[in-house]
């Protein structure tokens, strides 16, 4: 009986034929969907309604495809049973350009009676759309379901009416209609030709930016004509476009002539640019180092004093003259070169120490290079911990008097 049905339906679908173009290449299309669904006999399910969705696409007009969703409510001896059916369907469309548009259909699902498992469904069915417009048509679909379940291949047959909503989708190109020809219109007796009107002298205009420079510098040659064909820039540059820019650098005054020439002649302009030797480079001579400073630092270690805290090598604030005063030496004295080294009190051991003089040392080394500007390569550091004490550490007055830096610079 189930066969019968689908083969009569599909003899009714392929015999229907509307013209009004419907079914588009590359439309997507979404179609809610109700209906009925009838379980074979023994598998004592009742018939119920089912809820569908098909959300789908047009590989061509012809050829689309649809992933489907199914559910029904059902009972079996009085106990409800939900079924779900999902996966996907070939469609193929027959007289897709009508508005009456009929298809057969088959496709792989899952289906699962709410128990937990999985089971593999094929169907195959007939179908067809009516369109009403281009925004929505009516489909009704008949589908034969096939699975196995209990070691039995089961037939399930599912009916259902619903809405195909398409969006997007080729058109087709409407056909030109066919222009009417008109038989031709008596000549009229032509007019002369026209003279040909004299041809226009050409423009041109150079210059050059800036107009001096100094030797190994570059300028800007800038040029413009109108009506010529051909241009050259001379001495060195040769043909160029009708217009443009090129940057020059020659090595004495030069006076640059451009020549542009086309139907109606020819014409010239000329720039110059002047070219200047640079100044001279004075040399900086240093300035005398004062007596006092070069007194204090050069050719022998002085002490600058810098006291640190217990473990600390930040730099306070109130040293900020004494290291000012070895700041301004190095400025006045460019040539000077030396050594700043750190040194500690006896608190701690001598690796901790050691590594702390050299702390301090970096510190007042990067004093200077930021606050003064001393170039980094004129300034080494190191630290001697603990091994040069200037003071007895057994007192606080002593330890004070060791945490402290010196220098030692070469004046030559």
């Amino acid at each position: 009986m189930k066969k019968t049905l689908l083969f009569a339906t599909a003899g009714i679908l392929a015999a229907a034929s509307f013209a009004s173009a419907a079914n588009l290449e590359g439309q997507f299309s979404v179609s809610p969907l109700l209906g009925g669904y009838t379980y074979e006999g023994r598998q004592h399910l009742d018939t119920s309604l089912v809820y569908g969705l098909r959300s789908g696409y047009n590989v061509t007009k012809h050829l689309g495809v649809e992933a489907l969703f199914d559910y029904v409510n059902t009972e079996k001896n009085e106990k409800k049973v939900d079924m779900y059916r999902y996966g996907g369907e070939v469609l193929y469309h027959f007289f897709p350009d009508n508005q009456l548009v009929p298809y057969v259909a088959g496709g792989f699902a899952g289906l699962n009676f709410n128990e937990g498992r999985v089971r593999s469904a094929f169907d195959y069915g007939v179908g067809v759309k009516y369109f009403l417009n281009d925004s929505v048509a009516l489909r009704g679909d008949v589908r034969h379901i096939l699975y196995t379940m209990n070691d039995r291949t089961n037939s399930n047959l599912e009916y259902t009416l619903g809405a195909y909503i398409p969006f997007g989708g080729v058109k087709p190109a409407v056909k030109p209609v066919a222009p009417v020809e008109l038989p031709p219109a008596p000549k009229a007796a032509e007019p002369p030709a026209p003279a040909p009107a004299p041809a226009v002298a050409p423009t041109a205009t150079l210059t050059i930016t800036p107009a001096t420079v100094t030797k190994g510098q570059s300028a800007i040659l800038n040029w413009k004509s109108r009506n010529a064909e051909r241009c050259d820039i001379q001495p060195g540059v040769g043909p160029v476009p009708p217009q443009g820019a090129r940057p020059i650098t020659p090595a004495t005054s030069t006076s640059y002539n451009l020549t542009c020439s086309g139907a109606g002649g020819a014409t010239s302009s000329a720039a110059g640019v002047t070219v200047v030797l640079p100044p001279p480079v004075a040399v900086a001579v240093p300035a005398p180092l004062k007596p006092r400073a070069a007194e204090r630092f050069c050719g022998k270690p002085a002490i600058v004093v810098v006291e640190f805290d217990t473990n600390k090598s930040d730099i306070k604030m109130k040293y900020d003259k004494d290291l000012s005063s070895l700041g301004t030496f190095l400025k006045e004295w460019p040539q000077a070169k030396g050594e700043i080294s750190g040194h500690t009190d006896n608190v701690g051991s001598a690796a901790y120490n050691l590594k702390l003089s050299q702390h301090r040392a970096a510190s007042v080394k990067k004093y200077l290079v930021e606050k003064f500007g001393i170039a980094s390569d004129r300034l080494t550091t190191a630290g001697y911990g603990k091994t040069r004490p200037i003071a007895s550490n057994k007192t606080k007055a002593g330890r004070q008097q060791n945490r402290r830096i010196e220098t030692n610079f070469s004046c030559d």
